[in-house]
Parts: C-alpha cells; structure tokens; sequence
C-alpha cells in the first residue's frame, strides 16, 4: 500500500470509475477478492501457453465487476506473454451473423489486439514483424533463405481452413519488408485485420482469392492463435464481454445459430482441437440460466455448462467450464475503499482526504439505503466515493460528516431486463422485481399469452 502512483494512472484510474467503467490501466490498485477465480484463469493461461486450450463463462450479476475482472485476466495473459483480443458484443457484433456482424466483430477484436509491449492495442503489425525478425535470424544461422524458412514455418497452417491464403498474406508482407513496399505490407496487415469486405478488393491486392468474412469468424481465430505461437509469444487469449446481447436476440433462428458457434468453441476447447487459444466469455446469469432465451434454452449447452451438483453447501468448484464470480464481502469493501482513498492521494499516506471513520461511516450509509447490495454490485457505490473524495479535495476545510450523510445512492438495475420485443413484436412480461416472469399457462394467464412465452417459433401463429 506505500507505493507511489503516477498522476497519469491516477486521473486515468479516477476518470474511469467516476464514469462508472473499468480503468485501463491500474487495475491491480484497486483489485480486491476473488483470489480464487483468479488463481483458476491463472492457470488457464499456463495451459494456454503450454499448448492447450480454455473456455470460460464468468458469470456475474450486472454492476458486479465482470468487465474489470476480465481486463484483469486480459492483464494477466500479458504478463505471461499472450496475445490478447477483447470486444463487446453489440447488435452489429454477433458470433454468427450472414449480415457481416461476425466479420464486425473480428475487426473489433483486431483493433483491439495487445501484447505486453503495445497493452492498448493495434499490436497486429508489430506480431507480424516479430515472426518476420524470428525468420530473419534463423535464416542467418541456418544459411538458408528467409524464403525457405517462413515457408517451413507456414507450411504447417496449410491444414487447418483458410491456412493457405493466410499463409501467402504472411508471404505477401514479407514481399513488401524485403521490397519497401509499404503499400504491400499495410494490405496484408488490413487483410489479417479482417478490413477487406471483397474478395475482388483481396484478390487484386495481395493474389489470395479468400477474405475474413462471417463464415470464417473462428477458422481466423484459430488460425491467428498458431501464428502467434509462430511470432514467439504463448498463444491467443479472447475475451468476450456484454454476451447477454445474444440473449436480447427476438430471432430464435438467429439466436441458436449464435449459441451454436459457443458450442463448437466448447466442445474444441474440451476436446483439446484448438490449440494455444482460450476464450473467456461475460455474462449475466439469465445469459446463462434463462431456459427460454439463454444458453440453458439449448439442450446440447445446458447438459455441458451444468454446474457440479456436489458443490452445495458452501462448498466450491472453479474447474468447470462456468466461473460464477462470487460477490465481494463487507471486508473485501472496506479494503477497496481504503485503496480508492490511497489511490486518490497518489500513494501519500499523509494526503489522506478522509480517516478510517469516514469509510465505516459511508459503509453504514450505504447499507442504510441500498442493503447489500452497496457491496454486492459496487459500481455505483465506488462511483459516489470518488465524487465524495473529488469534492473533498477542491473544497479544503470541508467536513467529511455532513457529507456522507448527503450522499444519494440507488440499487444497480439491470436495463438488459427491460422488456424483450418478441418476433410478433409484442413484449416479453417481466416482474416488477426484474425478474423473468414465468408464468404457467392456465396460472393468471389466457392460453394465448401462454403459448407466445412458451415458443418464440409461434409467435406470430394466428388460427
């Protein structure tokens, strides 16, 4: 706790939980809890980097830290040389799609590839240089020409789909590093960026009659996770927020063709079939549990995410593929409180803006307006905090008393709840309480009513 922090990771740190989203930098000054969950991605990135693969679902309720905690392992991976790619999926960013939402969300994920030298992403040109420099040395040391040697690297890509074109966009770079031609080399970044959106573009640019579209999605990834390995680094590392926007699918069609491509990701991972490549998934547990729209609602998923029934009873289990993120503790709240104060002292024990009675005191506070809640989904409490120890700051003199007693909390509500337009149009009922109204047919409902909840395919049924 008596390191000093820089004022830039400290206004970026502040900035970014006064907003109410997860800091970019920093984040191991504010991580508390969570050990264990942790210490089991932990040692899925060790099995990432040994050549195996990963699947993760961490499952959290909305406000409870699931996006900070996958920048954390995202964080991780670096450290321990991976290769990142993370996106949130949105409406125009699907893992299947026949629209170009899939390709969308290869671009994203992309843009947003970082190793430990470039964590904030765009890290595609400087990996292929990497492999191009490995290939390069060994040429030197071998006496062959680098020609031979990346295509011996290549060579193996050539059995897993789309390898050879991706394969021959590598060459096309190295045509371009050994020529000077920048223009080669920028298309053959933007091809494995997945940039191109015609095969005829492609083609005239780089010879390669194939492009990164929505039917190749995962081909790409696991082709990139060999070619990363290739460049040095210990595998590839995908980290999926915001999934919940598949449960929001109205198309049941659409929304199955979607948790059809998890399931084949799944049974990869399981099997073993990807190598060096892990996928981390965020979720919210109707994502997951909701047996009409989430993944429970696919028989085929619900048999292989189904939790380990012996670990009841406080008891746990942090092997399976769900990784539920448990809720932090009163302690694991005092504790984060006391680093947000050292934090927004810049790591100067005698800058202190508030003692340790203000933290009690703006605990009880919390707890009197929200119950459990204050700790439970803490965005909007670590949010007030740090406005409380802002004004603090630019008003010296003030007392902390009357201060935190002012403070206006409100529970967090998840707005992935609201009620979802079905195929006909018409609106999925929830309670009041944002739960999924579950009503039995011939229980407080007309037998219509109950047949549109019981199958989206029947929506639109009229006798």
């Amino acid at each position: 706790m008596g390191t000093t922090i820089r004022p830039r990771e400290r206004d970026a740190i502040l900035q970014a939980l006064r907003a109410g989203v997860v800091p970019r930098v920093g984040q191991q000054h504010v991580q508390v809890g969570r050990a264990e969950e942790v210490k089991a991605l932990l040692s899925d990135v060790h099995r990432i980097a040994d050549g195996g693969s990963a699947f993760r679902l961490a499952i959290g309720e909305y406000g409870s830290g699931k996006t900070f905690f996958l920048n954390l392992v995202r964080s991780i991976a670096m450290e321990r040389k991976l290769v990142t790619v993370h996106a949130d999926l949105s409406p125009d960013r699907r893992l299947h799609a026949t629209g170009g939402q899939a390709r969308s969300l290869y671009a994203e994920l992309m843009r947003n590839i970082a190793t430990r030298a470039k964590p904030d992403g765009g890290a595609m040109g400087s990996i292929v240089e990497r492999f191009i420099t490995a290939a390069l040395t060994e040429a030197r040391e071998t006496g062959t020409t680098p020609d031979a040697v990346i295509r011996t690297r290549l060579a193996s890509l050539s059995e897993l789909t789309g390898g050879y074109d991706f394969a021959e966009v590598i060459g096309a770079y190295w045509r371009g590093h050994d020529t000077g031609n920048e223009q080669l080399k920028s298309d053959a970044v933007r091809w494995l960026r997945g940039e191109f959106s015609t095969r005829t573009d492609a083609r005239a640019a780089l010879g390669v009659r194939t492009i990164v579209d929505d039917a190749n999605f995962y081909d790409q990834l696991k082709l990139l996770a060999r070619f990363v390995v290739m460049a040095g680094f210990g595998g590839l590392l995908v980290c999926l927020d915001e999934m919940v926007n598949l449960y929001k699918l109205a198309n049941t069609q659409a929304r199955n063709a979607n948790y059809e491509q998890i399931l084949r990701i799944l049974n990869d991972s399981l099997q073993g079939t990807a190598a060096h490549l892990g996928f981390i998934l965020g979720g919210t547990p109707d994502f997951l549990l909701d047996t009409r729209r989430g993944l429970y609602s696919y028989a085929a998923l619900q048999s292989r995410l189904a939790e380990n029934t012996y670990a009841t009873g406080g008891l746990v289990d942090y092997s399976g593929p769900v990784l539920r993120l448990a809720n932090l503790t009163p302690e694991d709240f005092y504790l984060l409180l006391t680093r947000l104060r050292h934090v927004f002292a810049g790591g100067d024990a005698n800058a202190y803006l508030v003692p340790d009675d203000a933290l009690t005191a703006f605990m009880t506070h919390c707890s009197s307006r929200i119950g459990d809640a204050y700790f439970r989904t803490p965005r909007t409490t670590i949010k007030e905090f740090v406005n409380l120890l802002a004004v603090l700051e630019q008003n010296p003199g003030t007392d902390w008393a009357p201060l935190v007693g002012t403070v206006n909390l409100v529970a967090e509500s998840n707005p992935d709840l609201a009620p979802l337009a079905e195929e006909d149009g018409s609106a999925r009922p929830y309670a009041t309480d944002g739960s999924a109204d579950r009503t039995e047919p011939g229980v407080g409902s007309n037998s219509a009513s109950a047949s549109s909840l019981e199958d989206d395919d029947l929506a639109t049924f009229r006798l």
